[in-house]
């Protein structure tokens, strides 16, 4: 009998604006019911938790093959362009299932690469008892990271990766080939339109070509090679409209440095981002400069970055295949052919019209400036024309990585050089400072060398490395040391990362490291010279139009009151027919979970506070000891949280919970981060929020967390001065049963907080000691 309120309810609010109420109901009907929130591993929301996993352990033990991606016709519910690839690469979906943000679906990737962690994926693979790679066409292996270690320790590891390779007849590039995630685009394995993933954090790089890449992490790497498949949950998807276009002098290293430094509140925290833009904006924005802003939206926090295939990237992959088809020759991967090309092209996958977008921002291309990250942050985003006011000295910089040294990169530093130039000498780099240069890969460096560039730098003083990782791993020649500056074409600057916890750190476009390197501060070339009438940067929410932005505000508020109105009466309903709440709810009475037996009720320990937000993997774990696979437990607990704080290892003890702010394990997917803090013997973290990475390998290696954003926020209000690294004296309990925690504050003060229900099947892989150890033992039941 209500249904007619509810229509005249719609109707009513539907006259308060210029939009008929047919544009309002289909509208409605396309709109996500998920609530705009964050969601991640560890939450808050009970739901959210009992939901976890559900697709990833529902038959995890079985080698079945996996189904073609699902190529049906398009859904009648509009989806982004995320979601419309995950639906292609999604098996085991239900008839008609439409994917959107917030479901956990099993992937089947197109392709899954590792580098030099390979080997430790191999032995997880191994333990699980797995003995044949289920798709070895799905697998890619790179050797990349500590390229210039010659240790026997290190050689051998190598050989053994290459040997497992060639044994399960997987594609296997060397050591100073190059880059795996250069390898992975050049040679056509991160395909427009499909899921690309590997166990390195900066796969969101993938999407500067139209193909969703996102990090996984080894043990998820170990469940691909043997079942083909693992589990994702899909992001919140957020929109960032590009206005304007790209002024001479500022590049896509500009582009994410300024997003990073601007939208610096986690605006897109664990969040899969989208790009787009009207055709003239995104013609000025070149595969290249697209590859470097998406591999940075990992530093940005999100979980990928995802250009459109249009036009630009078109053109791109044509001439990719033309130079395929002469120049290929035996022995090629020919990935790149017209005809591929051409069925992209003819099944092109866009974003509908009408698809919901958790967030939507902009940026006007048209008033960015050359922009630097740093130091040690790329939080800190500063305009390059206010820094060399600053007169900042430099040791050492850094054209390395695979951010940004490709051919054009290589070609933009070259040309700083070559404008510099007298009589046809190359002048020489700044005395006191040494610059590193290392190609993306061999084949960006032998292009750079046909143009002559490569040797440019040479002759100016620049120090080759082989292709590959190298300083921005902190690993190799050219580290900072204690007090020295750097600046660098890398990603991330994070303390400690590429050196000395005591150097500091910038990051920068080419052009700018090639300028501060010739001037011996930090500096540019010139080359840009501001709009007339530009004078801040116009960044905003919504799409850059204010007209449009102006008709989403109005629809927005419609649906909430909508939304609002269909509660009420559904309420009313509820009365006017005699039903009523559960009585648990109703009552206050607690939802008991489930605990299987040997798991234990409570986990309880004295609160340690380490009183910073965006504390990364490289603060948990320094990245000098990632790639030494015989690192002892001592050792990891030893070095836990050093980059961070040098003292927490003495301050932090055996039992305690350790609690931090927001953000907390954001950076690269090694699973180090966690398995450290175990080794520490700290069996519980609490934060504000988890960076989605941290969460993931967290729940891998069974160690447990929480969100309790509350607690984070009263030890601050309580403590005030930030210390590092604090003893409370604070009591904590996490009520597994009643899903809660108890809070005993130093006077003695008492208080709970309801957080996520820790499901059966969670607690049975932490209580297997891991994913791994649980995987194993479903193949052997």
């Amino acid at each position: 009998m209500f249904a007619p309120v509810r229509r005249s309810l719609a109707l009513a609010a539907s006259r308060g604006t210029r939009r008929t109420q047919q544009v309002l109901i289909v509208s409605r009907a396309q709109r996500s019911t998920i609530p705009r929130l964050r969601l991640a591993a560890y939450s808050t929301t009970a739901r959210l938790r009992q939901e976890a996993f559900h697709t990833q352990l529902e038959n995890a033990g079985s080698a079945s093959s996996i189904p073609t991606p699902n190529k049906s016709g398009a859904p009648q519910i509009p989806q982004t362009l995320t979601e419309k690839i995950v639906q292609r690469y999604s098996v085991g979906l239900a008839p008609g299932k439409v994917v959107k943000a917030g479901d956990y679906v099993t992937l089947a990737p197109h392709h899954c690469m590792t580098h030099d962690n390979s080997w430790p994926v191999a032995m997880k693979f191994m333990s699980i008892g797995a003995s044949k790679i289920h798709d070895n066409k799905q697998i890619v292996m790179t050797l990349d990271h500590d390229v210039q270690n010659k240790s026997e320790a290190n050689l051998k590891k190598y050989r053994q990766i290459e040997e497992f390779a060639k044994k399960h007849g997987v594609d296997f590039y060397p050591a100073g080939r190059g880059i795996g995630h250069q390898i992975m685009v050049e040679e056509g394995y991160a395909w427009p339109g499909t899921v690309t993933v590997a166990s390195d954090s900066h796969s969101n790089m993938y999407g500067g070509v139209g193909c969703l890449g996102t990090p996984m992490v080894r043990t998820d790497a170990a469940s691909i090679w043997a079942t083909g498949r693992t589990w994702w949950q899909i992001p919140p998807i957020a929109k960032v409209t590009f206005t304007g276009v790209l002024p001479p002098g500022v590049t896509g290293k500009d582009v994410i440095v300024a997003l990073c430094g601007l939208f610096n509140n986690d605006d897109v925290l664990n969040h899969a981002i989208e790009f787009t833009g009207s055709e003239q904006t995104m013609r000025s924005i070149p595969v290249d400069d697209r590859l470097a802003i998406a591999n940075m939206t990992t530093e940005w926090g999100a979980l990928s970055g995802l250009f459109p295939i249009d036009s630009v990237l078109q053109s791109w992959l044509r001439t990719k295949a033309t130079l395929s088809a002469m120049y290929g020759g035996e022995g090629s991967k020919n990935n790149f052919t017209h005809e591929k090309v051409e069925d992209l092209i003819n099944n092109q996958l866009t974003a509908d019209p009408g698809a919901t977008y958790a967030k939507s921002l902009y940026l006007n291309l048209s008033t960015l400036s050359p922009f630097v990250a740093g130091p040690n942050s790329v939080k800190v985003a500063t305009p390059l024309k206010d820094l060399e006011a600053q007169n900042i000295k430099l040791n050492k910089a850094y054209l390395v990585s695979c951010t940004n040294s490709r051919a054009s990169d290589i070609a933009a530093a070259a040309k700083v050089f070559r404008e510099a130039s007298k009589d046809g000498v190359i002048p020489k780099v700044a005395e006191g400072v040494k610059f590193y240069i290392a190609a993306a890969s061999t084949l960006e460096q032998a292009a750079a060398e046909e143009a002559g560039d490569w040797q440019v730098l040479l002759a100016a003083g620049a120090e080759p490395l082989p292709a590959g990782c190298g300083p921005c791993i902190g690993l190799g020649t050219g580290l900072l040391e204690p007090g020295e500056v750097g600046i660098s074409a890398s990603n991330r600057n994070f303390k400690g990362r590429m050196g000395s916890t005591e150097a500091k750190a910038y990051l920068a476009s080419p052009e700018v490291v090639a300028a501060s390197a010739l001037k011996g501060k930090i500096a540019g070339p010139g080359w840009y010279q501001k709009p007339e009438g530009v004078e801040k940067v116009i960044i905003g929410e919504g799409n850059g139009d204010h007209i449009q932005d102006k008709a989403l505000s109005i629809e927005d508020a419609l649906d909430q009151i909508i939304a609002q109105a269909d509660s009420l009466i559904a309420n009313a309903e509820k009365e006017f027919s005699g039903e009523s709440a559960p009585a648990a709810e109703a009552e206050g009475e607690e939802t008991l979970t489930e605990i299987l037996p040997g798991f234990p009720e409570k986990i309880e320990g004295e609160i340690v506070f380490c009183d910073a937000d965006n504390i990364n993997t490289d603060g948990i774990y320094p990245g000098k000891y990632t790639y030494q696979d015989n690192v002892s437990v001592e050792k990891m607990a030893e070095v836990c949280m050093e980059n961070y704080d040098q003292s927490f290892g003495k301050v932090a003890h055996e039992g305690d919970i350790l609690v931090t702010g927001f953000n907390f394990g954001c950076g690269s997917s090694r699973e180090q981060a966690a398995t450290a803090i175990l080794a520490k013997k700290i069996p519980l973290v609490v934060a504000g929020s988890f960076g989605n990475i941290f969460s993931r390998n967290s729940i891998n290696n069974a160690l447990m967390g929480v969100e309790v954003p509350r607690l984070v926020e009263r030890l601050r209000e309580t403590f005030g001065e930030k210390v590092p690294t604090r003893r409370t004296g604070w009591k904590l309990v996490w009520d597994v049963r009643r899903s809660k925690v108890i809070v005993t504050e130093g006077d003695g003060k008492t208080w709970t907080q309801k957080v996520g229900e820790l499901p059966p099947n969670v607690q049975e892989i932490i209580a297997r000691g891991g994913l791994e150890k649980w995987v194993k033992s479903q193949i052997e039941a």
